[in-house]
């Protein structure tokens, strides 16, 4: 008889804290469900580590074993003697950006040269159908101004190095994915506070040439220091590679619980029907991205790749957006939010096309 290993036991041990909190829930004892509910979390994240299938899940799993943390215990978020914790959260955007730089070279912008009618689709639904999305179920929310603003502001912001990995995971066009990518991020010093501007200013006062003076110091400074130190470094220096994604990883993870923290009592209020318009903002960019490339004749692969692209925004900026505002415990609960979610419904889209190759010609 086969010995468990170490990680079905996680995930035997994660089920059986499941059912303990199931019974906290039915006994009206959920405020005390705190350490079972983050613990089922990193028994899962382990868990689903051991398995190749179940991998691309550890990530967010951690997440929201932190957002559990952050929602039971937020005290231990918010400030460290008189520091605040939410200073950090625009340099750890930089460090994300910087890290993408050195990822990136120039090469990857000849996409535009190669297929320039994939790369305008991309960039024009990543630019039409989300900003749009999110204005619409901002208004349909009734939520207070600056929580609505958050939902049209995660629209508003590019795509992010997430919707690369799926791209990659479900057998779409990589290269596509990567330029797309790097183009929206270098428009949105430009176009995300016009977007805002003109969708988001009922809700709240928008200061266009101070948002995008925010938006440059987060993405093109960074961006263009880690372009340069790969342009110089050669083939030297490769151990970057490995540790800025996970630094990134960890960045992302801790801007997420200082938000959830900050915004802790605005969450527990409105975070059920916010997670639903969130998910609905989420799916509905997969399907009308889709659906958009298929419709101006773009094959299979290449409308896979503008679903996700598409879809999956970059709620790390979003999240620096909402702090240089000073309004990140309001403005800063969608992309949050959005974020986790993403993850899981990006996870299990690329799962799906991956056993379902595109067809040639198709």
């Amino acid at each position: 008889m086969k010995k468990p290993t170490f990680y079905s036991v996680c995930l035997g041990v994660a089920a059986v804290l499941l059912l303990v909190v199931l019974g906290m829930i039915l006994t009206h004892n959920l405020e005390n469900a705190g350490l079972f509910i983050m613990a089922f979390f990193v028994l899962l994240a382990l868990g689903f580590s051991g398995y190749k299938s179940l991998n691309s899940y550890v990530f967010t799993a951690s997440i929201f074993a932190g957002v559990a943390l952050a929602l039971y215990y937020p005290h231990y978020f918010l400030q460290i003697g008189n520091f605040k914790l939410t200073a950090l959260i625009i340099p750890l955007i930089q460090l994300i950006m910087f890290g993408m730089g050195t990822s990136m070279r120039i090469s990857d912008f000849a996409e535009v040269i190669k297929s320039p009618k994939g790369v305008m689709v991309g960039v024009t639904a990543q630019l039409g159908i989300m900003p749009i999305m999110g204005f619409a179920l901002a208004k349909f929310s009734n939520f207070p101004p600056e929580i609505a603003a958050g939902i049209v502001l995660i629209g508003c912001s590019p795509s992010g190095v997430a919707s690369n990995v799926m791209a990659y995971l479900a057998k779409a066009n990589l290269a596509l994915s990567i330029t797309i990518t790097s183009i929206s991020t270098l428009l949105a010093p430009f176009v995300t506070p016009l977007l805002m501007k003109l969708l988001a200013g009922e809700f709240i006062e928008i200061d266009v040439l101070d948002m995008m003076w925010s938006i440059v110091k987060m993405i093109i400074l960074p961006l263009g220091a880690g372009l340069l130190l790969n342009r110089l470094r050669g083939d030297k220096g490769k151990w970057l590679d490995k540790a800025l994604p996970v630094i990134s990883m960890l960045g992302i993870g801790l801007i997420i619980v200082v938000i959830t923290a900050a915004g802790r009592d605005s969450l527990l209020d409105i975070g059920g029907i916010l997670m639903l318009l969130v998910l609905i903002h989420n799916l509905f960019g997969y399907m009308l991205g889709y659906w958009y490339a298929r419709l101006l004749r773009l094959n299979e692969q290449d409308s896979r790749t503008i679903a996700l692209e598409v879809g999956m925004q970059n709620g790390g900026l979003a999240s620096g957006i909402a702090n240089s505002l000073g309004k990140i415990a309001t403005m800063g609960l969608a992309p949050a939010v959005f974020g986790p979610l993403m993850n899981i419904t990006g996870s299990i889209l690329a799962s799906y096309w991956h056993k379902r190759p595109p067809k040639e010609g198709q």
